[in-house]
Order: structure tokens, then sequence, then C-alpha cells
């Protein structure tokens, strides 16, 4: 009976579907995992021929380079002769080779960055070139340029020095004949204490608020300028050593005290102790420099009638506690002894020797008597 209706037969038609479902399903991830496999491949020849060149390039790098320079110019511009005219450049602090090349471009100093460049990284000593205004001359070889910079002896700045311990009148006196400006410029430029930046604990007064350092002053200083940077400085100081700015003016006030009464730096924290605790008891301080500041003479004029005189605000022989002001512009380690003076129970001391500013302490009256004889002795010594 199978043979009446010919064509597919019972049994193929009857060959479920999810059979060649599965084979196909089969195939495609064969060639999924064929395809992954081409890339993951193709991935690790580019990795390995990017080693091999790499490892190629580092071992035939000088001639690279040397290739490479034969497609530089044969010459870099640069000027032939030492330089013609003057002119001041300013090298900022952390300016490279480069930053330098360009300010020197930048003023015809030198023909080209390159040039200068060239002769900076030629140059062993150029890594000592300072900050600063110099003073260069136009149409430089780079080399000479180079040298000039490194010799640090053409700074177009003035340098201006202020002693520890020098007061207001002093520092003007020494700024005006260092700089050529007269006293009454640089008291003309005090007048105005807000611009000049002084700080309004001062109460006006620029005493103790002139630090005592090294300055640089660029050639277009003027008195009001050189003032702002001393204030300015001062400031510094004091917020390095985090003094709040309610304190700053007491803190300068004794560091002043310690600047004149102390003359050596290993007796200053003594110093600021015995000032303390002076201040502690309510002891007057009794310090020579302070009334000599107030009568504006030297403390070795200083008589018997000038330390009972009451009517100079700055006799601490009359007066308890500190005088109305500064009386002087102390220095770093005079500010360091107040902010951290040494321990002890001193409310004496005296020099015992003129000549070296040997000081001794003392916590008694009797302790300081002694002390005070053997000043005595060494006076009688030395005439």
């Amino acid at each position: 009976m199978s043979d009446l209706f010919p064509g597919t037969s019972t049994l193929e038609a009857q060959q479920p579907p999810a059979a060649n479902s599965r084979t196909e399903e089969r195939r495609r991830r064969r060639a999924k995992q064929r395809k992954r496999q081409r890339r993951r491949n193709a991935l690790l020849a580019i990795f390995l021929i990017l080693v091999i060149v790499a490892a190629v390039a580092y071992v035939l790098r000088p001639q690279i380079m040397a290739m490479v320079d034969d497609f530089r110019p044969d010459t870099v511009a640069d000027y032939a002769g030492p330089g013609t005219t003057p002119v001041d450049v300013t090298i900022e602090p952390g300016s490279t080779g480069y930053d330098m090349a360009a300010v020197l471009e930048g003023a015809d100093v030198v023909a080209s960055q390159q040039a200068f460049v060239d002769a900076f990284e030629a140059n062993p000593s150029a890594g000592q070139i300072q900050a600063g205004t110099f003073t260069m001359l136009t149409q430089m070889d780079a080399q000479s340029a180079v040298a000039r910079l490194v010799a640090n002896d053409s700074r177009a700045e003035t340098k201006l020095t202020i002693p520890e311990g020098y007061t207001v009148d002093q520092v003007v006196e020494r700024a005006a004949s260092v700089t050529g400006h007269s006293v009454e410029e640089y008291e003309a430029a005090m007048e105005d204490t807000e611009a000049r930046g002084l700080p309004a604990e001062a109460g006006g007064d620029y005493e103790g608020w002139m630090f005592p350092t090294t300055y640089l002053l660029p050639p277009d200083s003027t008195p009001a300028t050189v003032i702002s940077q001393m204030v300015t400085q001062t400031t510094l100081e004091l917020d390095s050593r985090n003094v709040p700015e309610e304190d700053r003016e007491e803190v300068l006030n004794k560091a002043s005290l310690v600047e004149r009464e102390a003359k050596a730096v290993e007796d200053r924290p003594k110093m600021a102790r015995a000032i303390e605790n002076r201040l502690d008891v309510g002891q007057r301080l009794e310090i020579d420099a302070a009334v000599a500041y107030g009568l504006g003479i030297s403390g070795t004029e200083l008589t018997r009638e000038d330390t009972d005189d009451p009517s100079n605000e700055y006799n601490l022989y009359e007066h308890a506690g500190l005088p109305p002001t500064p009386i002087a512009n102390p220095g770093g380690a005079s500010i360091d002894a107040v902010l951290e003076p040494a321990d002890g129970a001193w409310v004496f001391w005296t020099a015992v020797n003129l000549d070296t500013g040997e000081t001794k302490f003392a916590e008694t009256f009797e302790e300081h008597q002694q002390n005070v004889a053997e000043l005595r002795e060494w006076q009688a010594a030395n005439g």
C-alpha cells in the first residue's frame, strides 16, 4: 500500500525539525569561536610587532638620532659678537633654559632660542643661574649670554641689607644711601600706611615692621615699593611662624627688646624667658635700650637722671609692662626666642664682658649682684 503515493517516505516526513536546528547552531558557534581566535591571533601579532619595533628602535637609537640630525639645519641662528646695547631682562624664579631663551630672544639678546638652549645645555654651571633682573647686551652670542648669567655679576638689582636691630630711622637712612632716593622721599612714602600695607595692629608706626634682611631691589624700585616690600616681608615672617594677627604687635615688641638686650644668639631664648618672668609678676623691665630709644640716644649715654624721668613713656624703669611700640626691627632669631623661650626662673640679667657681650642670668637678687660685681671687675680691668 505504501507504493500507492510516490514521493516523500513516511519516515522522512516524520523526521523532527529540531535536529536540523541543533546542527545549525553548532556550526554557528564553531564559526564564532574561529573568528574570535583569529582576532586574538591578530592582536597578539600586532603586539609582538610593536615589541620588536621598540626593541630595534632602542638598539638603533644612536643611528636614528644621527639620521634625524641630518635633516636639521646645519647651523642654528646665533649672533657672532659679544653684544652691543645694554638691556635689562628679568629671569623669573623657577625658569628653565627654554624659559630663559624665550625671554632673551624677545629682548634681542640672543638670535634664537635654540642657540641659547644649546649653549645652556653645554655649560655645566648653567644650573646655577639665579632669578633676578640682569643687565645684558643686545645681539650677544649665546655662549656669552649663558656665561654672563652664570657669573651673576650683571645684576641690575640694587642690594639693600638691613641689619638686625635697626630702628626705622636707621633703616630709612640706609635705604636712602643705597638707592639714591632722599630720606624725605622715604618719609613721604611712609605717610600712607594703608597703601604701604602696614597692618592696623601696628597703630600707624612702622617700628618693628621693617624686617632686617637683604633685599634685591629691581631697577624701577621707588621708596614706596621698598617700604611695602619690607612690611610684606615682616608679615610673611610672622605668618610662617603661625603668629595670630592679634598677637603680632606684641610679639614684635618683645622681640625688639630681646634683639637689643641679648648680644649672643644663644642668649635670646633666655632673655625672652626673663622678660616674660618679669611681666608675669608685674616687675618693671628696666631695659636701658628702651629708655635710650625714647630719648633718641644710644644706651651708653644714659644717666641716672634719664632712668628717673617718668615723662619718657619708653622709660621702663618708671613704667610697668611693655613699651608703647617695638624699639627696633627684630630678626628671625629674636622672634623665635619670644615664641619659644627657654625654660628657667631668671628675672635678672647683666652683661659681664662688654667686648664679647657675654651675659649672665640670675634668679635671685643676690646672684645678680655677684654678676654685677663681675661686670665691675671687667670695667676696672679694661678702662
